[in-house]
Formats: C-alpha cells, structure tokens, sequence
C-alpha cells in the first residue's frame, strides 16, 4: 500500500490535477476529487472502499438527525448512535483480535482470533466522521445536505490515510465554494515536495538505520547502539509522519483546501507540555474537544481526565499493551510537569529544556517501536548496561563521527530554518526573478532527487499508515 500510494501520488496525480482543472463548476471538481480520492483508497486495499462508504452513509444520516434535533435528547440518541456503530467497526477491526488475545490469556477462554487486516486510515477517517456528527448536534456544523459533499470530505485523498485528521468544521465551506489561485498552486507544490524530501531523503534513510541497530540481536547490542538507533527512530517518525502531513496539506492547498497544521518544530518544545502541542496537533486538539474537556477538563478531577486519555491515545495508535504504556508514560510526565516540574524548568537555560523535552521523547518511543514487550525489556536493559555486548571506544567513536552529518542534517530540519533561510535571503536585496528562479531550482532539485529515491529504494515504509 505504501509503495503504491506513492506511485498513485507521482503518477496520477498530474491526470486529477488536469481533470479537475479542465473541468467547470465547483460539483464536478468535486466529483473528480471523489473518483480520485476512492482510486487512491482502492489502489491497496480496494475492499475496504465499502468500509469507508459504510462510515459515510453512518454519519451523514446519524449527523443530519443530530443537527436536527440539536442539543436534545433525541438528538444524542443519534450522538450515540453514531459512536457505536464507528467504535463498533474500529473496534472490529483494529482492537477485536488484541481483544480476543487478551480474554484467552486471562480467562483461558478459547475464542477463535477474528484475523482481519486492519483498513488503512480507518483510525483518522472514523475520528473525522465523528466530530461532524458531535458538531452537528452541538451547534457547531450546519447540516451537510449532500452525500456526495460529504463523502468527499470523509475521502478527501491526500489527507485521508494519515492525517492531518481535518474535522468537517475546518472544511465546511470549501466542500462548496473555494478559490484556487496560482499562489495557492505554487505554495502548495512548494508545501508538497519539501513533505516527500522529509520523507524520502530523510525519514527513509533514519529508518533504515534504525532498522539495522534495533531489529537484530538486542542483546548482542551495545548501549551507545541501541541508543543510536533509537536516535534515528525519533528522527524518522517525525520526518515520515510530518513529511506526509506536509503533502497532505500542500495538495489541499492545490485543490483550493486549507488543512489544519499538524506540526510545530515539536524537537524545539521546551516541556513534555509543550512538545504535545507542537506534535500531531490534529490528535491533540480532537481528545481536546471531544474527550478531556466533556470528561471535566482542567475544573474537575484533571489528574483522572489527563489519564483517561492519554491510554486512549496509545492505544489509538495500535492495539497492543506497548502503545497504552506508551501512553501512561507520558501521562505521568504531563501530571508531574503539571504538579512541580513546570516551575522548575523555568529557572533552566532554554538549551537544556530543549534536551530534557527530547530525551524524554526519544526513550518514550521506546516502548513505541517494540510491539513485543519481551524486546523492549531487552532494549531497556541494553540502553542501561544491563545487558549486552560492550563497544570500544573506538568503535563508539567511529559510529559518532560516521553519521554525524545526517543528524547534523535531522536536527537543522527539526528547526525553523526557512523562516531563518528567507530572513537572509531578504537582507541580500536580490532581485524577486532571481529569487524566485533559485526557489523553482530548489523545489525541481528536491523533487527529483525525491523521486529517484523512490524508485531505487525498496525501504519505503509510512509508519502512520497501519494506524
């Protein structure tokens, strides 16, 4: 699926974008994103198509009801209907077998594992059609009258597999009107090829690194090497995930969309607090709105409501014990910085608030890149000199100064360098062709090199995707 998704991106896209602008009037571009957007999703996977219509004609019924009867009690009956029908197919799909595995070994129980597949994206376009039906019947989205307005904002391909999660409140207007200037098409071309440089020439080569120190013998490892390919795995989910954002929001852009951001330089943030505004915002705001503020928020019982969801969010992004510890983790960091650790950092150097935020990332995505909890145990042990072979000096020296380049290269891009990069650019008074020459060379040099980075590597994995 992913190998395809990207040669469904550089090889069709050039036909829906003649398409759509070859074609007049607003519903017939919309009908052409619809055709796109359901090839897209069919390309891998083409039976789950009928899931992703199921959860459209779901909500598009359950949401015209709640926003008729909005804020009564006939109208959170379909509220609620909407949540168990959406929760009861994810909960088919991507829980039932984590389910059934965990009554067996508990119970003793012998119930057969269902052994479904999980459909791509199903995580973010049942959070989508979710929200609508929640606005609807709060007030806060008006009615979508038509299906097909509405299915193309449940499809809509370049954010559907991976985000960002677009609630139907951000779109609501555009489904019927926007404009589609030639700024936007550059600014979203420009938006797009830098998401796949991030995510071909960066997060690909992180994670094959990664790969090659944390998928072996764990305890034939030693801690600086088990730590360095826990390095390159931080820098790798963060390229891949914000490079696809990055593309999602630039084709949107292209097709006249604004997308929410999903990213804020989050290896910048100065507190765990503070990181988790800065990543995946989408995620974030949407257990907001939906779940930590209707469960009392900051005015009741905080510490039970910060808990809450953050099990939820691990166990959003897989079905498996290690992503709800994942979660716990930084439930508890978010509780102390809460409580006492705030304060403190704020009588430390801006530097090392940087450093606490990252290490404190980068040893959670431990628990995040073992789905297997007897190899994380052996990862902990290795990364603390409980285990494990011992590396010289030398040998540690070597693995440093080796590729020290690329993580010279993870940290710059981690770091608001184009707002850096046109500030300087605007001091050297160049003439605004040559500026906007140098920028088309870029954005041809990075797209290209994207490209033969494609086809020559076979390691091309989207981490979000199985989410």
């Amino acid at each position: 699926m992913v190998f395809s998704s990207l040669v469904f991106l550089l090889r069709f896209l050039p036909v829906t974008l003649l398409l759509y602008f070859a074609v007049p009037g607003m519903k017939a571009k919309n009908a052409v994103l619809i055709a796109a957007s359901l090839l897209f999703y069919a390309w891998g996977e083409p039976v789950w198509v009928i899931l992703l219509i199921i959860s459209s004609v779901i909500d598009y019924i359950c949401g015209g009801f709640a926003g008729k009867y909005s804020n009564t009690p006939k109208g959170r009956l379909f509220v609620v209907a909407s949540l168990v029908l959406n929760l009861g197919l994810l909960g088919f799909f991507k829980y039932g077998g984590f389910i059934v595995r965990n009554l067996n070994a508990i119970f003793g129980f012998g119930i057969p594992d269902p052994g479904v597949s999980l459909p791509i994206g199903i995580s973010f376009y049942t959070m989508q059609t979710i929200s609508y039906t929640i606005d609807a019947y709060r007030g806060k989205a008006k009615v979508q009258k038509s299906f097909a307005r509405f299915l193309l904002f449940v499809s809509m391909f370049p954010q559907l597999v991976a985000g960002p999660i677009v609630r139907y409140t951000d779109v609501e207007g555009q489904l019927e009107e926007r404009s589609v200037t030639m700024q936007g098409i550059y600014e979203g071309i420009t938006r797009f090829v830098a998401g796949l440089a991030k995510k071909t020439l960066i997060a690909n080569y992180a994670g094959s690194v990664a790969v090659k120190y944390l998928n072996g013998e764990l305890l034939g490892m030693s801690a600086p090497e088990v730590w360095f390919g826990l390095l390159c795995f931080t820098f790798q989910i963060y390229f891949d995930f914000s490079g696809y954002s990055d593309m999602a929001i630039g084709l949107g852009r292209v097709f006249g969309f604004t997308f929410p951001e999903n990213f804020n330089y989050p290896y910048t943030a100065q507190s765990i607090t503070d990181f988790w505004r800065r990543w995946h915002m989408s995620l974030g705001t949407f257990f907001r709105d939906y779940v930590y503020i209707p469960l009392g928020g900051n005015r009741r019982l905080q510490m039970r409501n910060i808990f809450i969801v953050w099990m939820l969010t691990g166990l959003w992004h897989g079905a498996s014990w290690n992503f709800v510890i994942w979660g716990l983790y930084f439930a508890v960091i978010l509780v102390l910085e809460k409580k006492f650790l705030l304060r403190a950092l704020e009588k430390v150097p801006k530097a090392l608030r940087v450093l606490y935020s990252f290490l404190l990332v980068m040893f959670g995505f431990n628990f995040f890149y073992f789905e297997d909890f007897g190899r994380n145990i052996d990862a902990l042990k290795v990364m603390f000199g409980l285990a494990g072979s011992a590396l010289p000096a030398v040998e540690v020296f070597r693995l440093v100064v080796g590729y020290l380049p690329f993580i010279a290269v993870c940290v710059i891009c981690s770091m608001p360098v184009k707002r850096f990069i046109l500030d300087r650019v605007e001091r050297l008074g160049l003439p605004e062709g040559v500026r906007a020459a140098a920028a088309a060379l870029g954005i041809a040099a990075a797209f290209i090199m994207s490209a033969a980075s494609i086809v020559s590597n076979s390691y091309n994995p989207f981490i979000y995707f199985r989410f």
